[in-house]
């Protein structure tokens, strides 16, 4: 399927600045869609829910509408998604509710931090299924040692945020369901490179942040209602006591979720469609990942073949982010030297802290990672390519 790169990137003012912004993996650009919707909310006159007033049956309106959003883009149901202000937040409150002293926890070193200290502080017994550190796979077979009777969660990553490995997901669901297990899944890199279905993939629980598909800062953990139903988080009091609000503290920011319902909107729009919004995102979504693997594909040669970079991992499976090094510069010089030049990329661990040790090169600063989203085109592939050239 054409995917119509011109008119997507139009409908983001900040490619106006002429930089390459290849650092999507950290987080997205804002189409003015999404601008609108949120700014149309303030002018409109938001209220808390629940008032007896027109703009407390507005907020009501936007959150009702974000969940089902939120849903349709994860292949979930809107009384399933709690939203809360980031993935983190959300994944230590759900953990301290769901495991604890007695329990054993499966975690994976191919995650990012945040599907990993919630676990680790909860005070169950952890057991690691560790990374392959030349591909940067993460095998199944070890789960099969790993997942016992007294294993409350497997937690791992759908999409690893600096190799882009995807591992198999729904292999690992499958042994961890047989166990009696709860699979949590870390979909905040895997959403935005392509159709999500988190019943396909076994996720009791599946993550994400609306920042990294061109949303605000918000984020959601989406399960069924009726698992919600049997976990009772700590909660205030007077607070109400239903799924999936008794998961959610404070007031919501109501504008933001409404840019939330317009980024999935968005989504759903990255090319002509019709059907379902849920049908749409498939189609959409699927013709994104397409054309960020087409432009990766050049991205990825071009590194390999020049002798002065290191690329780390060669998974089977995976999204377009590549994680790198150039001989006789740290990361952060190659970052400031391609911003420079005016390319975005990112340089660090990027919270990926028990891979990059496993990749040995944590302590030493870690890799320069640049990761394409579905605005990127081959002229930023062309820049960052001609910009690494540079420095050999």
């Amino acid at each position: 399927m054409h995917f119509p790169i011109e008119a997507v990137r139009s409908t983001y003012p900040a490619l106006a600045d002429g930089f390459a912004y290849l650092d999507g993996a950290a987080g997205t650009q804002t189409p003015q869609p999404v601008i609108d919707a949120i700014s149309a909310a303030y002018r409109s006159g938001i209220g808390n829910v629940g008032g007896a007033f027109p703009a407390a049956r507005r907020s009501g309106a936007i959150v009702a509408e974000c969940r089902a959003a939120v849903a349709d883009l994860v292949g979930g149901h809107p009384d399933g998604v709690v939203l809360g202000p980031n993935m983190t937040t959300l994944t230590y409150r759900l953990a301290r509710a769901i495991a604890g002293p007695g329990d054993e926890v499966v975690l994976s070193r191919l995650d990012h931090d945040a599907n990993v200290r919630p676990w680790t502080q909860t005070g169950a017994t952890v057991r690691w299924a560790d990374v392959d550190p030349v591909t940067g796979e993460l095998p199944v077979d070890q789960y099969a040692q790993l997942i016992g009777e007294r294993t409350r969660v497997v937690a791992v990553t759908a999409a690893s945020n600096i190799l882009g490995t995807r591992p198999d997901v729904p292999a690992i669901a499958a042994l961890a369901h047989r166990a009696g297990a709860l699979m949590y899944v870390d979909g905040v890199h895997a959403t935005p490179h392509g159709p999500v279905d988190m019943r396909e993939l076994g996720a009791d629980f599946y993550a994400t942040s609306a920042y990294k598909w061109s949303g605000p800062h918000i984020g959601a953990v989406v399960a069924d209602p009726a698992l919600l139903e049997t976990i009772r988080p700590d909660k205030l009091a007077s607070s109400p006591d239903t799924v999936p609000d008794r998961f959610e503290t404070g007031t919501a920011p109501f504008a933001d979720l409404a840019g939330v319902t317009a980024a999935v909107e968005h989504l759903a729009g990255l090319v002509p469609g019709t059907g379902s919004r849920r049908e749409r995102l498939l189609a959409s979504m699927g013709a994104a990942e397409e054309h960020e693997l087409g432009l990766f594909a050049v991205l990825i040669e071009g590194l390999e073949t020049m002798p002065h970079v290191t690329v780390y991992g060669k998974p089977a499976r995976r999204t377009a982010t590549a994680y790198f090094n150039v001989a006789g510069h740290t990361p952060r010089q190659v970052a400031e030297h391609l911003a420079g030049l005016g390319v975005n990329v990112w340089n660090g661990h990027n919270y990926a802290w028990e891979l990059t040790a496993a990749l040995g090169i944590r302590d030493s600063g870690g890799a320069v990672r640049a990761g394409l989203v579905h605005y990127n085109d081959r002229s930023d592939v062309d820049r960052l390519l001609e910009g690494v050239a540079r420095l050999s």
